[in-house]
């Protein structure tokens, strides 16, 4: 799918990589136009860096001079996950799902049912008390990426205990490194794991 030379869309920020001295390449998804990525001038800057944490909703403006250059991109904050990534848990949480999402999706390809559930995730992440309130939302969306991207699998149940949340959560582990995340590095999937520790030493 070609990308418009400029597009206007709230985003959430998926990943960031430094770039020269000051800016930074973003990863951002979007509901109509998919994974996309544009380049932010002074990235690293104090007033941008907050800005750009992963999970974080935004404001995106991309410009671009032709459809195969790398677009200039302005992002304002909407919503900031800041405040939880001083709690491991939540903080693992955010990390995988952004990472998985980053790492998964082919760009410039929509998938308005992703970009959705990955926000409802990332707000029940947020918002619940404990990883009781948003495990199921995690086990549904890896397997809604593994469905959408054509592996097929069945829909977990989201009123399950929560042991067997997590035991889905433990099952999904193979499939998503085979299918999802076969030409990736270990540290992607490290994240998950990193996770998977966490959150069996809470169901303990």
């Amino acid at each position: 799918m070609n990308l418009p030379v400029s597009l206007k869309s709230p985003a959430i920020v998926i990943a960031s990589r430094p770039h020269a001295e000051t800016a930074v390449i973003a990863r951002l998804l979007t509901e109509e136009h998919g994974l996309v990525a544009g380049y932010v001038a002074g990235g690293r800057g104090r007033r941008l860096r907050p800005v750009l944490i992963p999970g974080n909703l935004v404001s995106l403006e991309l410009r671009a001079r032709s459809d195969s250059q790398l677009p200039f991109a302005r992002i304002e904050l909407v919503e900031s996950r800041g405040p939880w990534l001083s709690e491991p848990l939540p903080a693992a949480a955010i990390a995988w799902a952004c990472a998985l999402t980053a790492s998964a999706l082919p760009e410039r390809n929509p998938y308005p049912s992703l970009y959705h559930a990955l926000t409802a995730l990332l707000d029940a992440i947020c918002n619940a008390p404990s990883a009781r309130g948003w495990l199921a939302a995690m086990v549904l969306y890896e397997a809604m990426l593994l469905r959408e991207l054509g592996y097929g699998g069945s829909k977990p149940d989201a009123a399950a205990p929560l042991e067997e949340q997590f035991e889905a959560f433990r099952q999904l582990h193979k499939p998503i490194s085979r299918y999802l995340l076969v030409d990736q590095t270990r540290d992607v999937m490290a994240a998950r794991v990193a996770l998977g520790e966490r959150l069996a030493r809470m169901i303990g």
